[in-house]
Formats: structure tokens, sequence, C-alpha cells
């Protein structure tokens, strides 16, 4: 079966998501190096920004390549893609769902519409993750 138009749009969000993550990584592993260099005292503090933003680094790039395998799934047309995918998207709409409370008991209207907006996209990749002929593009006999 040909790969819905749908499936290749999740997948290049995906790798969208692949680079600005990596981009991430790279510029906290980066940054933290830079500011323990520019740390005047040289002591502890410094070797807590340079740790500090390995760590932050390597947890984006580790979450970049988890996307990158996650949009290879989805140009394979691997269920188990879809699944992780599914799962995956209903962790981030739970938490977009709070976070919007925040949003709205500080009245942070810009922010507020660019959480919504990604909230919207988020829903319509769950709802069409779960649309029978993509289902079957994947495979799935269930879930």
């Amino acid at each position: 079966m040909e790969r819905p138009t749908g499936v290749t749009i999740i997948a290049v969000l995906y790798f969208i998501g692949t680079a600005i993550l990596g981009l991430f990584g790279l510029l906290f592993i980066v940054g933290g190096s830079m500011l323990s260099g520019l740390a005047q005292s040289g002591g502890p503090g410094s070797a807590i920004f340079a740790a500090g933003g390995a760590l932050v680094g390597a947890v984006f790039l580790v979450l970049a390549l988890l996307e990158l395998v996650i949009g290879i799934g989805f140009i394979k047309l691997q269920n188990w893609a879809r699944v992780v995918a599914i799962v995956l998207t209903g962790i981030a709409v739970l938490f977009g769902v709070l976070g919007l409370f925040s949003l709205l008991a500080h009245v942070m209207v810009f922010a507020l519409m660019i959480r919504l907006i990604i909230l919207a996209i988020q829903i319509w990749i769950l709802v069409y993750l779960f649309k029978p002929h993509v289902k079957q593009a994947f495979g799935a006999t269930s879930f």
C-alpha cells in the first residue's frame, strides 16, 4: 500500500524535531563549555556549568536520535513507530493541557496561542494515527 500523505507529513515533522533537538543539544554542550571557560573563579561553579550543559545537551541528543528513528519508522510504515508516536503524542497532549492552565494563570496571550496551535497539531496527529486507512497502511490489526 502507498504511504498516506499525512504519514509523510508526520515523518517530516519528526525530522524537523530531530534537527531542532540536535541543534539545542549541541548548543547546550558548547554553551556549558563556554560558560565554564568564562567563569572568573575557575572553581567548582564552572565545572557545574560544564557538566550541566553536557548533561542537558546529551539528553537533547538522545531525544533527537529517538525522533530520527521514529521518523524513519514512519517513512518505512513500521507499526511500532505509529504506536510509539501515539504514546508519546498522548503524553505530550496531557502535559500540554496541564501547561495551558499555567499560561492562563499568568495571562501570557502569545505563548497561549502558540501552545494551542501545537496542541491542535498533536491532537490531529493522534486522531489521524487511529484512522482505519492509516492503520491499514502500517499493517496494524488493532490499537
